[in-house]
Order: structure tokens, then sequence, then C-alpha cells
């Protein structure tokens, strides 16, 4: 399939002069950088990232041609160190708690100094100038400072990558991220709990890095920056979401948390890849925040994600990824230093991506993945307004047990807007946006179960993904839209599942029929029902009585 749209200068900073001509120097100056001592090295190529990895970090050349590095001690984000810096100008609309921690301004200019200062203690420092968001009209200009070169490869990779005459006028950037990540935060100065602390300041529109090496930190950093951003700044919707395109220009957008099939059942071999995680649902359509896609690579094979396999390749990296000390053949098997192994590519590294990586036109239908490992949701449910809103802020999903030690039975994973650790503001804001969205566009929601049916987790089996591709199809060619409809769970979850869906077995569509063992249908039925009463009830008094009452409730099972 070729990609519809001009191609956006393939990797076209390889062809850089000198990106240093058009960079304002006196700007490190001011902010503390040593300029004397310092060289610094701005949108590097791969081909150069790879040279210096290599000499410096220990990275190797996979036999795929990717670039595999180590990110040290921490393998995955510290949520628990995310604080955002309380002052005037955000500190109204932030969502403050367990998520968004508060930090006094005083300690994030002590952090910024320590950041800077451990830079200046390099001999070459890496600057990447990127675009957040491929809408010219909405997309922010970021500035990443760091002394890794895997790091700037890294966001080389998921930024956008800017033609030349965009960074020759790149000018001052919109956001800036000063990684010192090698460095320790001090667990002594006030507010730190830990040696690792990631910080954003909106006033002064920076991000710190210290004490955690691990690169999805920037990436997620962006994300809720954006996340603020978008709504407030512009008044536009930013989602945690896959997103694709027909052929004859319908969109989809896909919400699910990690397990439910987001980047996997969005990567459709007829539709255009638009991005495979974070997203902009805007006046004129849909667009990626990204340029790059960061996926995981544990149990990765050709044989069921073949584009992924694919993308390894020159220019990739691998992190994380342990391989054949002789061949250099990565093991994507192998979890001993961490499951969160990753690889992070160019998203033109996709055959069917759509470049530039904008829909412009309003989604058609918004896609609820959630794994449910109890068996009682159908595989597909047509949700109405206050039923997309109850189960955006929920967030449902569930881990089966082998996935952690000691878990012998499903358990429950609610995060509110499918992407709780980078939701800024309060998740009822999102939910109304994507409402009021949705109602103008008359665009159709769907809550579609990739998990189990016939029973729970070790009685019954999970969905065939042939099943589920099946009913993607039918949601995507309108044929749901118009499907006769019965009321699954009344009086409990009230979802509205067709009777019939192409060749899918018609027993599949209603748990209450697949389950042989009825009386424990009905109590899984009122047990998950209970589990997203009390997830709930922490939002209870900020969302609408509709929405709330469009939930299910144990009450009545």
């Amino acid at each position: 399939m070729t990609s519809p749209g001009n191609h956006h200068d393939e990797l076209a900073q390889e062809n850089y002069p000198n990106p240093l001509l058009s960079l304002d120097i006196s700007m490190f100056s001011k902010a503390g950088f040593d300029m004397e001592r310092l060289q610094i090295k701005r949108n590097s190529s791969a081909a150069e990232l790879y040279e210096e990895a290599l000499a410096k970090e220990n990275a190797v050349i996979s036999s795929n041609g990717a670039l595999i590095n180590f990110s040290g001690k921490k393998t995955g984000r510290s949520p628990k160190d995310k604080r955002i810096v309380f002052e005037e100008s955000s500190k109204n609309d932030i969502w403050w708690g367990p998520v968004n921690i508060k930090l006094d301004e005083h300690t994030f200019e002590i952090n910024r100094e320590r950041a800077i200062d451990y830079l200046n203690t390099r001999d070459d420092i890496y600057v990447f100038d990127g675009f957040a968001g491929w809408d010219p009209k909405y997309r922010i200009k970021v500035r990443v400072i760091c002394a890794r070169a895997y790091h700037a490869l890294f966001m080389h990779n998921m930024l956008i990558r800017p033609t030349v005459e965009e960074l020759e006028n790149f000018g001052e950037p919109d956001f800036t991220i000063y990684n010192a990540g090698q460095f320790p935060a001090n667990r002594f100065t006030a507010g730190m709990t830990s040696t690792t602390s990631v910080e954003i300041n909106f006033k002064r529109r920076e991000m710190v890095i210290l004490g955690t090496e691990y690169a999805g930190e920037m990436k997620k950093g962006i994300f809720s920056v954006m996340h603020y951003i978008q709504p407030v700044k512009f008044g536009q919707l930013s989602l945690h979401s896959s997103c694709n395109q027909g052929k004859d220009g319908d969109v989809s957008l896909f919400f699910g948390l990690s397990g439910t099939g987001k980047t996997t059942l969005s990567a459709d071999p007829n539709r255009y890849l638009i991005g495979d995680d974070e997203h902009v649902w805007s006046d004129t359509g849909v667009f990626n925040i990204e340029g790059g896609c960061y996926a995981k690579c544990i149990g990765l094979s050709k044989e069921k994600e073949p584009e992924i396999f694919n993308a390894i390749r020159f220019g990739s990296i691998l992190e994380n990824v342990t391989y054949d000390s002789t061949t250099r053949v990565p093991d994507y098997d192998d979890a001993s230093l961490t499951e969160n192994t990753r690889c992070a590519y160019p998203i033109d590294f996709i055959p069917n991506a759509k470049i530039p990586c904008i829909a412009d036109k309003q989604p058609s239908n918004v896609i609820m993945l959630t794994c449910d490992a109890y068996g009682v949701l159908p595989p597909v449910s047509k949700l109405s307004s206050e039923q997309a809103q109850y189960h955006f802020i929920a967030g449902y999903t569930s881990k089966t047990p082998g996935t952690e030690d000691g878990v012998v039975e499903p358990s429950p994973t609610f995060s509110t807007c499918y992407g709780q650790p980078f939701i800024v503001l309060q998740p009822q804001r999102y939910a109304t946006m994507l409402a009021e969205r949705m109602s103008n566009v008359k665009c159709d929601a769907y809550l579609v179960n990739t998990g189990w049916t016939g029973g729970k987790f070790g009685v019954g089996h999970r969905c065939p993904l042939k099943y589920t591709r099946a009913i993607l199809d039918a949601i995507h060619d309108g044929t749901l839209k118009n499907a006769q409809y019965e009321t699954f769970a009344p009086g409990v979850f009230d979802l509205q599942i067709p009777t019939k869906v192409g060749d899918v077995p018609a027993e599949l569509l209603n748990p209450s029929r697949s389950w042989s063992d009825k009386a424990g249908f009905e109590t899984e039925l009122a047990k998950l029902a209970g589990m997203f009463s009390e997830a709930f009830v922490k939002y209870e008094k900020d969302v609408n009585p509709e929405v709330l009452k469009a939930g299910p409730s144990s009450a009545r099972a």
C-alpha cells in the first residue's frame, strides 16, 4: 500500500550542511552552559549518533542494523517520581494528586541547576530540535538537551524531524527538556523522595530529568505537556490512542491499555496508519503527536507482528534487548533485564503509514478496547454518549494470572482516560470534550472485548483474533451501525450488543449464552460490576449524574 501525501523529507536531517549555523548559542549561555568548553552536536544524523553511542556508551549494532543500547538501572517509567511545578499560570488547571505531584518552584530551580551543572561536565552535549504534533497549526517546537547519543537518537525517532528549512528557522523552542538522567537527584532536597525526579514546569516551559536513563520518560513527558497545552491553549482534545484511516477516508480512534490489542488492531494492512499511541482530535480531524513508534519487543516475531519486526533496522533503537554476543541477533524472548524491552523507530518505517500523519476528516468511530479476563463483557457493545464517557473515564482492562508472582485470579486495572499516568487535567474535562466532539460529528462508540469468552481465564478461551478483526471490519464498513441489537445484562451493564456480526458465531456475541455455567456467569457479572462501581467512586462528584447512571451497578446485579 502506498502512503498518500508527500513524504516529509524522509530523514531530511541527514543532509544538513551545518545544523549549528542557525542555532542561537547565546540561549545556552543564558541557561548556564559553559560554552567555552562544551561542544554542541545538534540534530546529528542517525549514522553520527550510532558512531557516538558505539564509541562512548558500549552500544552495539544488531544483525538487523538497529542500535542496541541500555538504560541502566531504570528500565521503565518512574510514575511516583513524576512532578509538576505548582505555579500561578497552571495551578488551577492541574489534576493534583498521586498522578501529578506538586513541586515548588525553588526545588525545580535547584534541580534544573543540578542538571545543567552535570551537563557542563561533559565534553559533548547532544541537542535535537523537532516538533510534537503533525498539524502545523497546533504543533509545538521541542528542544532536547542530553548527554547520551542514544537519547538524542531516541528523540530523533520519536519527535517529528524538521526539514532543512524548518531547522534553519527553528528559533526559540516552545518547550525544552534537560536530560541529565545519569546524575541523581539529591534525595535530601525538599520534595524529593528518591534519587529520581522527572519534573515539568509549565511557566518556564521546561522539563528536567535526573536519576533515570530510561528514554521513555522523555516521550511521555512531552505527551503530558501536550495533554496540558492542547486543551488549555488550543482547545483541542489530546488522547492516548492509536488511529487509522480507511481507503474511503473514514477515521477510527482506538483506546486501550497494555495487552488489549491497541497497536496490533490499529495496524490494519487494509487501512492507513496515522499513529500507534498519541493523537489530538482537532477541529479539522486527527493528527499524530509523534514522529515515530515505541513498540514493545518482548515475544516479538515476524509471524505475529511483521510490520514492527521489519521496522527494526538501521536507524532504529533496541532498548534493553539482549543479543547473541557472536552473531548480534536480538533475543526478543529474553526478559532477564526487563519485560519492558522496546524498539523506537521513525513512523515512516511502517509501510502503510500515512505521511504526513494527519487524518483530515473527523472520526467516524471511537473504539474502546478491553481485555476482560473475567469473561463477562461481550466481544462488542455499542455505547451511548453517557456510556462512552463512563468507560473512557473508567479505562478498564484486567491482568491475567501468571503476569505477576502470586496472581492466581484475574485482577482488574482501571486507568482513567486509558492513560492515567499522563493525564494532567481533571479526567472529566477530557471526557466532556470527547462527548462533545462525538456528538458534533455523529461519531459512534463501541466497547470491544479482546479477552475471554465462554468462561473466565482458566475456564473459557480468549476471543479469537479473526473474530475481533471481523467485528472491526463490521464497524469500519458501517454494518454494525445499522445492525439489530439486544440488551446485555439489563439493569447491571445495560449494554447494547448486536445479534449478528458476519461469520462470528451468534452465541459468542452474548456471554450469558456462551457460558455453560450459568450460575458462575451471574457470580462473575456481579463481581465485575462491583469492581467498576468501587473504582469509579473517586470520580462520582465530578461527573454528570447521567454519566454515573450509565455505568455498571452491582446493586442491580
